[in-house]
Formats: structure tokens, sequence, C-alpha cells
């Protein structure tokens, strides 16, 4: 138990540095966005997903928490908006992104890559959907929130499939 408290001591400061670095990755692939309404079209999927499948679960986690309390103080980290973005349309899109990490960060190498990017994608869906629904009504959410993002987000789960192949370390 010692032990494993020292390494933590020593290794927490480089995980809170990961975490804080891979938060500004995120931050940065919110500002690449369309404009849609409600939710617009960002690379913040693909950046979950690949640090995630890069970094595993923890700091797949950290980054994104690191992002949202980022966001909560009012930085400007969001697609569309300041800290009201955590209780407003995207709000359950945004809380489906931890999730998400979790998810590929947790099943790295026990799900095939591709299967975990598209079951955390799903997941985000169902979050940000379901929480949208409270903004617009469900076949809205569906038709504003889900459908309009299906290829783009296909396209960003393969590519966060092939970065976290090439650049994840590999295990035996």
């Amino acid at each position: 138990m010692t032990q494993t408290l020292a390494v933590l001591r020593t290794r927490a400061p480089v995980l809170l540095l990961q975490a804080l670095g891979l938060s500004l990755v995120i931050a940065a692939s919110a500002r690449i966005n369309v404009p849609f309404w409600p939710v617009p079209m960002t690379l913040q999927t693909c950046a979950v997903l690949s640090i995630a499948g890069i970094f595993g679960a923890r700091i797949g986690v950290a980054a994104v928490l690191a992002y949202l309390l980022e966001g909560a103080v009012g930085l400007p980290v969001f697609a569309a908006g300041g800290a009201a973005t955590l209780i407003g349309p995207t709000a359950g899109y945004l809380v489906g992104f931890v999730g998400a990490a979790a998810l590929v960060g947790s099943v790295r190498g026990a799900l095939p890559r591709a299967a975990a990017m598209l079951a955390a994608t799903a997941l985000i869906y169902t979050l940000g959907a379901t929480w949208l629904a409270r903004f617009v009504g469900i076949d809205q959410a569906i038709q504003m929130g889900v459908v309009p993002f299906l290829l783009g987000d296909a396209a960003k789960a393969a590519l966060a499939w092939s970065l976290s192949g090439l650049f994840a370390p590999k295990r035996d």
C-alpha cells in the first residue's frame, strides 16, 4: 500500500499535466466547427475518442473533466457559448464525452477498437439527444442532434480508430 501511494505521488503531477494538455486538444477541436443549431458539428468526438484510445480511461476521463471544468469557470473552450453550455441544449453531449472516454479507454484490447469507437459514439448520441429532447422534444432531438451527424461521426470514429492504432502503446 505504501509503495502504491509513493508511485501515485510521483506520477500524479505527470498525469495532471497530461490531462490538462489533452484538455486543450479537446478545446481546440471544439473550435473547428460547422455552426449548426442547436448542436454544432465539431471535431471533439474525434479528439475524445482518440485521447481515450491512446492514453486509456484514466487520462481520457481526466482530460474531458478538465475540459468541462475549464468551461465551467468561464474559459472559452466550448464550441458555442460559455459556462451556460453546461446546462444548455448540448450539455448531454458534453456529459457523453466523459462516458465515451471511460468506455473507449477501459476496453482497450478487450474489444475491437472499431466496436469501442462506435459504442462510445452511440453513448454520446444517447446522452446528448436525451438531454436535447428536454428543449425540443425527442423527435426533433433525433432529427437535429443525431441524424445530421451520423456520416461525419462515423468518419471521426474511423480516424480515432486509426490514430489509436498508430499511437497507443502496444500490449502483449
